[in-house]
C-alpha cells in the first residue's frame, strides 16, 4: 500500500506501514550470501515457543528527559507504557535461522525500513535490568496513559508487532518494569544506544511493526537508518521534538505526542497537507477546460 502525498511542485510516494502479523527470520554469512531463512506467524510463535509476560504485567521504555540529569538514573520520569504485553524472545526467533555467535548482529527491522541493530550478548546474555528482547504480539491490556496501543492480536494490538526490553523491577523506585536511559548506558555498547538529538532514549528503540529479523555474521556494517517520518507529521509539516512529539525520538510509525508516537500527535486535516490549498483552484481549472472541450 502507499500514500501519495501531492504539492504544486511535486507528488510524494511513502510506504503505508501497520501492525503486522508474520515475521521473515534470515542468517547471512560474511559474503551477504543467505545461509537460513524462514517465516513464522504470531499464531506459530505462540503455540512453539517460550510465551514471555502474562497479559497483566505492564511493562515501560523511558523517554528523553529535558530536565535534570538527561540519564535520570532513578526512573523518576517519562515512562512510556508499552501495555500489558506477551510475546517471543528475540534469541529463540534468531535460533529459527541458525541462532547467533560472538560478533554477530541482529538487525530488528519495521515495515516502514526503520530498524536497530544488537551484538550477541544484548540478545543472548542480556543483564536483568535490562531483561529479555521480546517481540511482542499480544496486549492484555492498554494504556492508561500516553499512546493507545490497542488490545489483542493484531491488527488489534495496532502497534504490534513490537520490540519491548523485559526489564525487570530492581532499579526502579516505584516498582515497575522500566528499561531506563541509566539501564541503557550500563547494559548496552554505545553502537546500540539511541538519543533523541543530545538526549538518551530508550523509547526509540521499542520499534512497532517489525516484519524482519537479518543475522549478520560477523557484525553488521550497513548505513543506520532513522525513523521514517511519520504520517502526521508529514501532513502537518511539522518536526518531531519537544512540542509535536518526543517520540520521533525515535520510533517508526504514526506520530505521536511527546508521550507517546501516535498518542497526542498532531491532528490535522487535508487542507494543512503541502499545497493542498491550490487544489480547488486546479479543479476549478480542470472542470472549466473540461467543459469547454464538452460543448
Amino acid at each position: 500500500m502507499f500514500v501519495f502525498f501531492v504539492s504544486t511542485t511535486s507528488v510524494t510516494i511513502v510506504q503505508a506501514a501497520g501492525p503486522t502479523t508474520e515475521v521473515y527470520v534470515v542468517k547471512y554469512a560474511e559474503n551477504g550470501t543467505i545461509l537460513h531463512e524462514t517465516t513464522v506467524t504470531y499464531q506459530w510463535m505462540e503455540a512453539n515457543l517460550q510465551v514471555y509476560g502474562d497479559g497483566v504485567t505492564h511493562y515501560y521504555h523511558q523517554g528523553a528527559v529535558f530536565e535534570g540529569d538527561k540519564w535520570d538514573p532513578n526512573e523518576t520520569r517519562s515512562y512510556k507504557d508499552k501495555g500489558a504485553v506477551k510475546g517471543t524472545d528475540i534469541r529463540d526467533m534468531c535460533d529459527l535461522a541458525g541462532g547467533m555467535s560472538p560478533g554477530d548482529d541482529v538487525m530488528i527491522r519495521a515495515s516502514d525500513g526503520y530498524h536497530v541493530e544488537f551484538g550477541y550478548t544484548n540478545v543472548y546474555e542480556p543483564q536483568s535490568r535490562q531483561g529479555v528482547m521480546v517481540l511482542s504480539w499480544y496486549n492484555g491490556e492498554d494504556t492508561k496513559v500516553g499512546e493507545s496501543q490497542g488490545v489483542g492480536y493484531p491488527p488489534d494490538y495496532y502497534t504490534g508487532m513490537r520490540l519491548v526490553f523485559f526489564s525487570d523491577n530492581s532499579t526502579n523506585l516505584e516498582k515497575k518494569h522500566v528499561f531506563g536511559v541509566w539501564d541503557m548506558h550500563e547494559c548496552l555498547p554505545e553502537a546500540s544506544q539511541h538519543f533523541y538529538e543530545l538526549y538518551p532514549s530508550t523509547n526509540g528503540l521499542s520499534i512497532k511493526w517489525v516484519d524482519e529479523l537479518r543475522i549478520y555474521s560477523g557484525g553488521y556494517t550497513g548505513e543506520d537508518v532513522g525513523p521514517a517520518k511519520s504520517l502526521s507529521t508529514r501532513i502537518s509539516g511539522g518536526e518531531e521534538g519537544v512540542g509535536s512529539g518526543e517520540d520521533a525520538d525515535g520510533e517508526n510509525g504514526v506520530a505521536g505526542g511527546e508521550g507517546d508516537n501516535g498518542g497526542a500527535g498532531d491532528s490535522t486535516g487535508v487542507g494543512s497537507l503541502p499545497g493542498f490549498g491550490s487544489i480547488p483552484v486546479i479543479i476549478g481549472l480542470l472542470l472549466v477546460a473540461y467543459m469547454g472541450r464538452t460543448r
